[in-house]
């Protein structure tokens, strides 16, 4: 039987010192059981490690030879600990975020600056529309909307609520008209939505906090807000996204948002994640960092 790590220090601190009653008090126990422990150590080597004398500890030919090696590896195991102690006041090391693509574009300002105030944290993240299992996949945490996290999940919301806009070129509704309820959109030409399971997207809308869905449809279907954004500019057709994607846009009158009184307000995302016992310092930090700085203030792109 290999000796444990505990009993190998305790011969290292006792030929150290060349003492029990020096290693006894810097181990806090008695000599007496320091003294029981090394024999024990002796015996499932099969070598003498230390003479002992009323006088003085010496170690043998055998134990100063174990000394020689355990020294340098028990210095490395110190600085080790030291490092791992500097890491849970400094954060340090790396973590990796799964999210959507529309979560990365509306938290990339908020990344950035987390990046900037915790320079020794390695910020990864992969941004896809499919649920995956984050721990499976090798994954600190995740961002969704709440109602898409397990339940076996901690969930942390990060963010203020999103509003939903639907939008158009102006040159395409100058052609087309208006909608002026949602039901007129299935006279439109609609860029549709489909998720990575395969299902399309039916639009929704709210009347009188009444929840509704319009199953539209059109000429193109995407799975990419950016290139949904894109083709509405161009003039394919109406587009339906989170508000804060195309604020620059309806500033600069490249697009134009309609139905705003049938808009529904989206739930915040939720920072998920495996467990809240023995987490990293550079997820805390990440998660106090969004939601202090998006607590006081609504995303923006």
């Amino acid at each position: 039987m290999n000796p444990s790590f505990h009993e190998l220090e305790i011969f290292s601190t006792v030929a150290r010192y060349r003492s029990f009653r020096k290693a006894a008090e810097e181990r806090g126990v008695s000599p007496s059981a320091l003294s029981h422990a090394l024999r024990a150590l002796e015996e499932k080597l099969g070598v003498r490690l230390l003479n002992r004398t009323t006088r003085s500890v010496l170690p043998t030919e055998a134990g100063a030879r174990l000394l020689q090696t355990l020294e340098p590896a028990f210095h490395d195991v110190s600085l080790a600990l030291q490092d791992l102690r500097a890491m849970q006041d400094t954060p340090t090391g790396a973590l990796r975020i799964n999210m959507p693509r529309p979560a990365a574009r509306l938290l990339a300002d908020r990344m950035a600056r987390f990046i900037l105030q915790y320079p020794r944290v390695s910020l990864e993240v992969v941004t896809e529309e499919r649920l995956i299992d984050i721990v499976a996949e090798g994954f600190d945490a995740g961002i969704r909307f709440g109602e898409s996290v397990a339940a076996d999940m901690v969930s942390v919301p990060v963010g203020a609520s999103q509003r939903f806009a639907v939008v158009a070129s102006p040159e395409y509704l100058s052609i087309h008209g208006v909608p002026e309820k949602p039901q007129d959109l299935m006279g439109h030409a609609c860029i549709g939505r489909r998720f990575p399971s395969g299902r399309r997207y039916d639009w929704e809308f709210e009347n009188a906090e009444t929840l509704f869905t319009v199953a539209v449809s059109g000429p193109l279907v995407l799975d990419d807000d950016d290139s949904m954004i894109r083709a509405a500019i161009l003039g394919v057709g109406c587009t339906y996204v989170y508000e804060a994607l195309v604020q620059q846009d309806i500033r600069q009158k490249r697009l134009q948002p309609i139905l705003q009184n049938w808009m529904p307000v989206a739930e915040p995302f939720c920072l998920y994640y495996p467990s809240r016992r023995q987490m990293p310092l550079p997820l805390r930090v990440f998660i106090d960092f969004l939601k202090g700085r998006e607590a006081a203030t609504p995303l923006q792109v």
